[in-house]
């Protein structure tokens, strides 16, 4: 049975409980041997925001329909930016700083447009707040630069949620045009094909020609 499409049902709770502008926000890449993690950032305000038919969890899209969604999805947003951190970022910073620059470096974008008062993460791990610091008697300090919005994850949000269903999308079809440009420069690693992902015929090129500049250098590769 296929799965029921998202819908604004929860962004207009949230608007009923005094939130009148809402950012739902998704990443994509985390898993991927090279190129950027991703993340999407889509703002609406769900009192006048309408339904938008043929969004879903950008992984049940094939790529054409997701493409062929980017317009409908960019004239639907009251704002919309997608951030990016390189893999030589995530190997300088772990995986969960670079999911949080490049979530960080979308919301600046998109919020300078429209700033959220609720941001909807996807999944169950909050890697977009600052994390509390612990001082050397080992109590916990206030994060340095507090946010002008609520967080709260949700899981499988992207199937559920319509705001962050369409920014996984925005986030898929970038990351994905990424990836493709760079197969161009790199095609023995089939990156057109797998984005990055740890195929075999991916790995067997990694041992065959030695990683390049995007791929994550800190990560178990081959």
């Amino acid at each position: 049975m296929a799965a029921a499409a998202p819908t604004l049902g929860w962004e207009r709770e949230l608007a009923a409980q005094g939130y009148a502008v809402v950012a739902g926000c998704d990443e994509v890449g985390r898993g991927s041997l090279a190129g950027p993690v991703s993340v999407g950032v889509v703002i609406i305000r769900p009192e006048t925001a309408v339904e938008l038919p043929g969004v879903k969890d950008s992984k049940l899209l094939r790529p054409a329909v997701r493409e062929a969604l980017i317009p409908d999805i960019l004239a639907w947003a009251d704002a919309s930016a997608v951030g990016h951190a390189a893999a030589h970022e995530i190997d300088s910073l772990g995986l969960v700083s670079a999911l949080r620059l490049a979530g960080m470096r979308a919301l600046t974008q998109a919020a300078g447009t429209l700033m959220p008062d609720f941001v909807i993460l996807d999944g169950n791990q909050d890697w977009l707040s600052e994390p509390a610091q612990a001082d050397l008697f080992g109590s916990s300090l206030p994060a340095a630069a507090p946010v002008p919005w609520t967080l709260q994850t949700r899981i499988k949000a992207d199937m559920s949620c319509l705001s962050v269903a369409a920014a996984s999308v925005l986030a898929k079809v970038e990351r994905d045009a990424i990836m493709m440009g760079l197969a161009e420069m790199y095609p023995a690693f089939g990156w057109d094909a797998n984005m990055g992902y740890g195929t075999a015929s991916h790995r067997a090129a990694i041992v065959a020609d030695g990683p390049t500049d995007f791929h994550r250098k800190t990560w178990r590769l081959v």
